[in-house]
């Protein structure tokens, strides 16, 4: 994996083997606030949030919605699974925490060193439970308010989009809780529909993606 520079400054891992990114060549940062914070964080109201992510990768998404919690005092519970977790040494080539908030660097080092398969108190605000595993045959049980479905794209990963995965992401959706995906591919739609969600394309981010899309229960 190769670190590179995207549009907003911020960086990504290219995977040669995939032809594939992380994130958004057009702005990895913005990609990721805009798709699961501002749209799926932010979306709900419940008091205390319980988020599920599709992919910890480069736990960018994980650090921002840690900051949004220190940021706004809402608690948030944060569950993510990941089979393949990426080495520590390739991690620090990207400088997330000294390029969004350096103050809280030692927060995002905490979140890759927690422990694998047991929820870590990172901060009063914000608890993380890394699970090691295949989303594609891990047995999902309780409820989430907010799903982040960050996996790579379907001509990349298509094990990942199949229509019975949605479907059990949907029985674990809590009532008015969300999925948000930069997928905005209308095969992804219509898998979403037909698991129960109410599907709303929405605007992409800045620069980035021209559509994504936000599901509903």
């Amino acid at each position: 994996m190769q670190p590179e520079q995207t549009a907003d400054g911020s960086y990504t891992l290219f995977v040669p083997e995939m032809d594939e990114h992380y994130h958004s060549v057009k702005g990895a940062r913005t990609e990721s606030e805009h798709i699961f914070i501002q749209m799926g964080l932010q979306h709900v109201t419940v008091p205390a949030p319980r988020v599920l992510e599709i992919g910890f990768g480069t736990g960018l998404n994980a650090f921002l919605t840690l900051l949004e919690a220190e940021r706004t005092h809402r608690p948030v519970c944060f569950t993510t699974i990941e089979l393949y977790p990426v080495p520590e040494e390739t991690l620090q080539l990207l400088g997330y925490p000294e390029q969004i908030a350096p103050s809280r660097a030692a927060e995002y080092e905490a979140l890759h060193r927690a422990e694998w398969n047991k929820p870590v108190s990172i901060t009063p605000w914000f608890t993380l439970h890394k699970i090691q595993g295949d989303f594609t045959q891990f047995p999902f049980t309780g409820e989430y308010d907010v799903i982040y479905f960050d996996a790579f794209a379907p001509d990349k990963q298509p094990e990942m989009w199949h229509p019975s995965l949605f479907e059990s992401l949907y029985r674990i959706t809590a009532p008015g809780g969300v999925l948000t995906t930069y997928c905005a591919k209308g095969s992804v739609r219509r898998m979403l529909q037909s698991a129960g969600y109410t599907v709303e394309r929405l605007p992409g981010p800045p620069g980035g993606k021209r559509e994504i899309l936000r599901a509903t229960r």
